[in-house]
Parts: structure tokens; sequence; C-alpha cells
């Protein structure tokens, strides 16, 4: 789907949560989904990294978006709880979920793994993934059309050596959605995975120090992917792990 065109106006009138949007995939979705009409949530851990995408976003003339700063290490079912509330009272209903909050770790041999980082890389990648899922789904079924997409990895699809936690929380992530998938069925919500492949985020280049990052494509050539599942040129397409960049 890499070379989906959007309408201008495909997700008007749609409100779209997105975690992690305060840097790299997810604040470019963010300022991409308010681009093409989507009134957008900005959730992430850094108020002021949530704030300077608001600022884009407002300045830009796109409608108004919201921030809710919120550690998903640390989060707890009544902070999902409180967040679904709030999303309810200011919007009726939930249209998008764009789980793309992800924290990488260290890598190294799986012999060696740090046991505190490994936890908090399930928190974060699995468990807060699961939950925010959870508790939005009374919301994604007021939408008359209603889209999840999970943000994936290649090596969540195949074993790596030295990816080690984070490999293993992306196949959960791949599990999840699929397990997710088959259970919402042929209802108004459908649920993928998008694997954006090696990008130019501050996230890869603390894994690949060396790399030349001006050989690697960058958030914005990703979106056409994210835009797709955001669509309603997707509303048929449920239980899909969809590379962003062409093989």
């Amino acid at each position: 789907m890499h070379n989906y065109q959007a309408a201008a106006n495909a997700l008007e009138n749609k409100t779209i949560l997105i975690t992690g949007a305060g840097d790299g995939i997810g604040r470019v979705a963010a300022i991409t989904y308010a681009k093409h009409g989507a009134t957008v949530i900005l959730l992430g851990k850094t108020t002021q990294k949530l704030e300077c995408v608001y600022d884009e976003i407002v300045n830009l003339g796109y409608p108004k978006p919201a921030i809710v700063p919120l550690d998903m290490r640390g989060a707890t079912k009544q902070n999902y709880r409180d967040l679904a509330a709030t999303i309810e009272q200011q919007f009726g209903q939930l249209d998008g979920l764009l789980n793309n909050a992800s924290i990488l770790g260290s890598l190294g041999p799986l012999e060696h793994f740090c046991v505190s980082t490994f936890e908090n890389i399930m928190k974060v990648n699995v468990t807060a993934q699961a939950m925010i899922t959870k508790y939005m789904f009374p919301l994604l079924r007021k939408s008359a059309s209603a889209s999840v997409v999970f943000t994936s990895s290649g090596v969540g699809r195949q074993g790596r050596e030295f990816w080690g936690p984070y490999a293993i929380s992306k196949f959960a992530t791949e599990g999840m959605m699929q397990t997710w998938a088959a259970e919402v069925g042929k209802t108004n919500i459908r649920i993928n995975c998008i694997n954006p492949g090696a990008t130019r985020t501050s996230m890869r280049a603390s894994a690949f120090p060396g790399e030349d990052k001006d050989t690697l494509k960058t958030a914005e050539d990703l979106m056409p992917t994210y835009l797709y599942l955001m669509s309603e040129d997707s509303a048929t397409v449920n239980g899909q792990s969809i590379d962003a960049q062409p093989k």
C-alpha cells in the first residue's frame, strides 16, 4: 500500500487516538491524519513534545487536536478508564486507534537480558497496547467504521539475533492483532498491523548508531500505508500485517 493516494478529506469527521504521538512515526502520523481531516488525540509521555505537535497542527490550520500526557510504563487500568470517559464526553466515539508507542530497550544476546528492561518493554509494547485497546473498544463500537492499527516490526515475524525482548514483544503484537481481528470478524471494527521497516527515527538510530540515516526512508515516506488503514478504502481489510515499504 506504499503507493496509496488518499483523498484530501479521507479522514474528515474522524476522531483518531495516536500513542507515541510526540516523536517519530507517531508525530508524523498525527500531522498527516489531521491534514486529511481527522481530529487527533495525541498521547505520549512527554508533554512538551505533544505541545509541539499540537502547535504544528493548529498552525497549519488543521482540526484542533487534544493532548493526553501519559507514561504507559506506569499507566493503570484507571488511567485508561478515565481516558475513555474523557474521549466519550468530548467526542462521543472513536474512529481510529494507532497503537504506535514502543520502546526498544538494549540489543544483545537473549541469554543476558536485563529483567527490569524486559518487564518495561513488555509493559509498554504489549500490556499497555492491550489495555488501551480494551478500554477504547466501547468507543470504537460507536463508530460506523473503526480501525485499530498496531505498529509491528520485521523482528516480530522472524526472530533475529540480539533483538531479544523487543522482538518477543513484537511477536506478541502480531499475535494480539490476529486474535483480536478474529474476534471482531465482520463487525464495524477492523484490526491490522503495520511493519514500518527501517525508518529514520531516534529508535532506529539507537539500534544502529553507525548507520547512514540518509539511506533510510523517512516517517513521511511511510504515510500512504498509515493513511490507507485508517481510511474507508481499507474497510474490508482485517487481520493483516502490512509492510509500509516495498520489498
